[in-house]
Order: structure tokens, then C-alpha cells, then sequence
């Protein structure tokens, strides 16, 4: 009797362990760290008027939530690279290929120019960009650019695939000019 009563519990351990391995769902679920970053890069154009005119240029942008947005404009037929705009929590970096010019600016130096919270508005206006209702298309004004608020970038073909960004080094051929010159020369292109 004892030994029926054994068999009978394994009999039915069995069945309990087959009817649970039935019941596991097809889904598989990833486990991903919370301090996992978001990647987002599109193309863009940028337009900046001028007078009776407008100044257009094609470009790329790469984002990496938390850690820096990088707006790299090209030369319409070579697509070299003619200026980069590096922006972080911490700093602004607006590179001028074409001039070997650079200005590196902190959050201190920007006071006068963007709103305190600069980099965390860019990074929202750019993740609600890339929704498939979202505004594509971002002018200075709204990203609190007085000098440029006519300005605009239009983004478009959007990615969310994994990217390497690196900050951007400088050789000693790029002489660091103001932010005020640099402002000037966007506003006279």
C-alpha cells in the first residue's frame, strides 16, 4: 500500500509538472537594467533665415538619453562635415569646420543665451519629434534661441538602433573663439 501511495505521488508529480510546462507562455520577457541609455538619431535639416533669403543645410543628429545630443551639418555635395553642435547637461560645444573655429561653453557662460533647463527641453522636444504624432520640426524660439528664433530644424527618419558617440576632440588647428562670434557668424552666413 505504501508503495502505491509513492507511485501515485510521483505519478502526479509528473502530471502537475506536465501540465505547468503546457501552460508557459510563448512570451519571453528581458530583463533590461533601469540606467539602460536610449539611443534616437535622425537626419535633419536646418534653415535659418537671412535677410530676403534662407540658408538650408542637410545634417544628422545622435542622441544618447542623459548623456549628450550631437547635430553634425553637411556640405550639400561633398557631405563633409562643415559645423558640429555638441550639446550635454554640462556644456555647449559649436564647432566651425569650414573656419577652424570652436566656442566651448558651461551652463554658466550660456546664462545669457538659453533657458537653465536648455538640455533637458532639447532632449524632450527631440523624443516627442521622433513619436509618430509628434512635431518634426523645431525652431529657435522654442528651444529658446533669442538670436535664432526664426531659425528651425526639421528632423525625419528616425532611429532608435545603438550607436557609438564619442565627445569631440579638436586638434591645436581650431582656434576657440566667444560665443558672441560665433553668434554673429551664424547671423551673417
Amino acid at each position: 500500500m505504501r508503495k502505491k501511495y509513492q507511485l501515485s505521488i510521483i505519478h502526479l508529480t509528473v502530471l502537475l509538472a506536465v501540465l505547468l510546462v503546457g501552460c508557459k507562455s510563448s512570451k519571453t520577457i528581458v530583463q533590461t537594467p533601469d540606467v539602460m541609455q536610449q539611443y534616437l538619431s535622425s537626419k535633419l535639416e536646418l534653415t535659418i533665415p537671412h535677410g530676403d533669403a534662407t540658408f538650408t543645410v542637410n545634417g544628422t543628429m545622435k542622441m544618447k538619453e542623459g548623456e549628450m545630443v550631437q547635430l553634425s551639418l553637411l556640405m550639400p555635395l561633398f557631405r563633409s562635415e562643415v559645423a558640429r553642435i555638441e550639446a550635454t547637461p554640462t556644456y555647449l560645444l559649436m564647432v566651425d569646420r569650414m573656419n577652424r573655429r570652436f566656442v566651448k561653453a558651461y551652463q554658466y557662460d550660456l546664462r545669457d543665451y538659453l533657458p537653465a533647463d536648455s538640455y533637458q527641453r532639447l532632449e524632450k522636444m527631440i523624443k516627442q519629434a521622433a513619436e509618430s504624432d509628434g512635431q518634426a520640426i523645431l525652431t529657435g524660439e522654442e528651444l529658446g534661441i533669442k538670436q535664432l528664433a526664426k531659425a528651425r530644424i526639421e528632423l525625419y527618419d528616425f532611429s532608435n538602433e545603438p550607436f557609438n558617440i564619442e565627445p569631440t576632440t579638436l586638434s591645436t588647428r581650431y582656434r576657440q573663439v566667444t560665443i558672441e562670434e560665433m553668434l554673429q557668424l551664424l547671423m551673417n552666413l
